[in-house]
């Protein structure tokens, strides 16, 4: 959850990760598949003060022919540090011609979805191929998988190794990008009748020295404790 956390006014070194909210994939037979929020990490040196962290929603999901929508930024500031923002994925494409806009996807953290006519492609919006193809892109790390992209036949766009949402198979439904991961939805499918995937809420982590925490937040973050550090 979004909030601040409190920390003691002493010299410390700590630990970030941002992830924005991944896109919701595109809506069509051949629609490209969400973008994965953008993926940031930093390592700083803290003096104390309050840190206010916002989590990145995902981008909800699109009825049938429509273009998916973008995940919102994930951003840490506060407390002396440099603030740290990651960009929401972009929206997948529908993927109605080569020729359409909508085909190319949109901006985003890690590129927006692509379409094309009788292809898919995944969250990268990368050059369609002749099958879809899986929606890897990110960190090598299990956040921030782009969403497969729909298809014309039975087979499905896989969507991207750490939560990527796979795309509809004709006449089936999407996966939804997998929660606090910012990985890109499905792609819908419109002969189905299938909305598209939505986008999988961003995540922020951060990581302090135990003895510099004050133990005082607000917004419910989850708060564990790991070695010497906590995490929130």
């Amino acid at each position: 959850n979004s909030g601040d956390q409190a920390i003691d006014p002493t010299s410390y070194s700590a630990g970030f990760l941002v992830i924005a909210g991944g896109a919701s994939g595109g809506a069509s037979d051949n629609a490209g598949g969400g973008g994965a929020g953008g993926y940031r990490t930093s390592t700083q040196t803290l003096t104390g003060g309050t840190i206010t962290i916002t989590v990145g929603d995902g981008g909800a999901a699109v009825s049938p022919t429509a273009v998916g929508l973008s995940g919102s930024d994930s951003s840490i500031s506060g407390g002396g540090i440099t603030t740290i923002t990651s960009a929401g994925g972009g929206g997948g494409g529908t993927g109605a011609s080569p020729s359409d806009a909508d085909s190319q996807g949109k901006n985003g953290g890690s590129g927006g979805g692509n379409g094309h006519q009788n292809t898919s492609t995944g969250g990268l919006g990368n050059t369609p191929s002749t099958s879809p193809s899986q929606g890897n892109n990110g960190s090598s790390v299990t956040r921030a998988g782009g969403g497969g992209g729909g298809t014309e036949n039975a087979s499905i766009g896989t969507g991207g190794s750490g939560g990527g949402g796979n795309g509809a198979p004709n006449g089936g439904s999407p996966t939804s990008g997998t929660v606090n991961t910012g990985s890109g939805g499905g792609a819908g499918d419109s002969t189905g009748g299938s909305d598209s995937g939505t986008g999988g809420k961003g995540v922020v982590i951060l990581s302090v020295p135990t003895t510099n925490y004050s133990g005082t937040t607000t917004g419910s973050p989850t708060v564990s404790v790991s070695g010497a550090n906590t995490i929130m």
